[in-house]
Parts: C-alpha cells; sequence; structure tokens
C-alpha cells in the first residue's frame, strides 16, 4: 500500500511511476470518483477527499522542486498569526536560476534571496518577516498590511525594524504602500487605530511625541501605558474602542487606568477609533483642546520609560 488510509500523502506521478505502477492507471485512479486525484500537473494526492492546507503546501514545493520554500499569506497561517488575508494562492519562492511557471493554486516567485526556512512539520516555510513583505507586496490595501504588520510585531514574531531592514533588502517593486503602513509601527504604533491616530497627531501641529510607552508615577509605580503620551505637558491619548471597552472586565480596566491617570494629575483624552477617519477635523480640535488644557496648569511628577 502506498499511504495508511488515515494519512494520504502527496507524491510526484514520476515517483509512482517509479515503483512500476504505469502512467494510464496513475490517470486512471485521478478521474472523478477514482481513489486518487491530481492536485497539480504531474502532483498527485492518494485520496479523493478535499485536499487540506498541508496538502496543498506540499503540493506547491513539489511543483517548485528542491529548495523551493512557502511563504505569504499561506507561511503566515502556518506561522500561526491570524490578521492575515484570505487568498487559495499558496506562494512559493523559487532560486531565480529556475525557470518554472505559476499553474493551479499556486504562485511561483524567482528569487536570488531565498531565505532559510523554518521547517512545520515537513513543509519549509519562510520566516515571518519575509512572509509579511512578501504578503505585503501583492496587496492593495492598507489597512490589510497594517494589520498584519501590527500583529506579527505586537505577539513578537518580528520588530518593526526587522521589516524595515527586510522591505530594504528586497525588490523595490510593490514597496511603496508597505513602507507607508510600516512608518506609523516604526514611531511605536500597534495597530491601524493608532496608525490613524498618529497620521492626525503629525497633521496637528503638536509637539512629537511617545506611543505605548509605560508612564510611571514619583514612587515608581506605573500608571498606564498609554496609546500616545506628550511628554512635555503630560498629556495622554487614549484610543478606546467600545469592542473592549464594553466588556465588563475591560469597563473596570478603563475605569481603573482613568482614575489612575487622575490621581496623578494627568490629562488624557479619549477618543474611539472610528472618529479618527470619520471626524478627524473634530478629533483634532479636541487633541488642541486638551493640549492647552494641559499646558495651563504646572506639569505633575510622572515619569516617562521608553518601551522596550
Amino acid at each position: 500500500m502506498l499511504a495508511a488510509p488515515d494519512r494520504p500523502e502527496v507524491v510526484r506521478a514520476a515517483e509512482l511511476e517509479a515503483i512500476g505502477l504505469p502512467r494510464r492507471t496513475i490517470s486512471r485512479r485521478c478521474l472523478p470518483g477514482g481513489p486518487w486525484q491530481s492536485l497539480l500537473p504531474g502532483i498527485v494526492l492518494l485520496s479523493n477527499g478535499k485536499p487540506s492546507d498541508e496538502h496543498r503546501g506540499r503540493a506547491a514545493l513539489l511543483h517548485g522542486r528542491t529548495g523551493a520554500v512557502l511563504t505569504g499569506t499561506y507561511a503566515l497561517r502556518r506561522h500561526g498569526l491570524e490578521r492575515v488575508p484570505e487568498e487559495e494562492i499558496v506562494h512559493v519562492l523559487i532560486p531565480a536560476s529556475r525557470d518554472i511557471a505559476d499553474v493551479g493554486f499556486v504562485h511561483v516567485e524567482r528569487t536570488t534571496r531565498l531565505p532559510r526556512p523554518h521547517p512545520k512539520g515537513d513543509l519549509l516555510i519562510a520566516p515571518v518577516t519575509r512572509a509579511v513583505v512578501d504578503t505585503a507586496r501583492r496587496l492593495t490595501d492598507e489597512d490589510e498590511v497594517q494589520s498584519m504588520m501590527a500583529e506579527a510585531v505586537q505577539r513578537r514574531f518580528c520588530t518593526a525594524e526587522m521589516l524595515a531592514d527586510e522591505l530594504d533588502q528586497g525588490r523595490t517593486a510593490g514597496t511603496a504602500m508597505p513602507r507607508r503602513a510600516l512608518a506609523p509601527l516604526l514611531a511605536g504604533a500597534r495597530s491601524v487605530a493608532e496608525a490613524d491616530a498618529w497620521h492626525l497627531w503629525r497633521r496637528s501641529g503638536l509637539p512629537p511625541g511617545r506611543w505605548n510607552a509605560p508612564i510611571y508615577d514619583a514612587h515608581g509605580n506605573h500608571i498606564a501605558t498609554p496609546d500616545f503620551w506628550c511628554d512635555e505637558i503630560a498629556l495622554a491619548w487614549e484610543i478606546d474602542s467600545y469592542r473592549y471597552h464594553a466588556s465588563l472586565e475591560g469597563h473596570r480596566a478603563t475605569l481603573a487606568r482613568n482614575a489612575r491617570y487622575a490621581a496623578a494629575g494627568i490629562v488624557v483624552l479619549q477618543t474611539l477609533p472610528s472618529r479618527l477617519r470619520a471626524e478627524p477635523g473634530k478629533v483634532a480640535v479636541e487633541l488642541r483642546a486638551a493640549f492647552r488644557a494641559a499646558q495651563a496648569r504646572p506639569r505633575p511628577n510622572v515619569v516617562l520609560k521608553e518601551a522596550a
């Protein structure tokens, strides 16, 4: 038996021929209703059930031949990232000297910079940094790119600086939009909403500040880690989503945080993420008003510590 019934394998038709199966027998078994199926030209799944993601990844690697590495959204899902665009295509990298074309669900990219793969079972997967950039270069929605990059950074798969380095080292085609999306993350933003806030603050004409840096009182007690902090006047700006703060636990955490801000004498402005795009002018007015209020009182004795 070529494969256990409970674990079908993906193989080349040439391998089946090499162990004595005639080509016509292989073709017949891959006909509709047969026990096998053809995943790609010359590549057979020894089962007639729906191919799994692992089957498709294995088929893509076989199509790319020796040295091929899976990248893009397929690789990111295998690494465990969640904010990844839905895509049926399996993106595979191959050596630049090899001439292999796209076929079926496989997108083939020739490269002189094959990454050192991370094995996931019997699949060879590109590192997260490379897979994020390879995905970003093919997307057209900046929010999708920012969300994907933010998750990779926030969950410590990589740093924003590592993504910037990967963009610098690779091909320039398709990198203009990923570079724009990455700019707020390099400044410390961690989400699409915070990226929107970063752009709005820059347009406001107010002094620069820090994103996601912890604040402590005079006794060394942690007060909060505001989304944005203007240290010059001790002003905190929180981008508070309804989804999180409407829960009982989230509501309690928000009230406790605001109480610590008040006790420390910190002026805090809270903004819903949706307003950053729907009402940017009004939010900018509120920002300037909060800035003037913070500026008008003596700066409290609180200390900024740069995020690690």
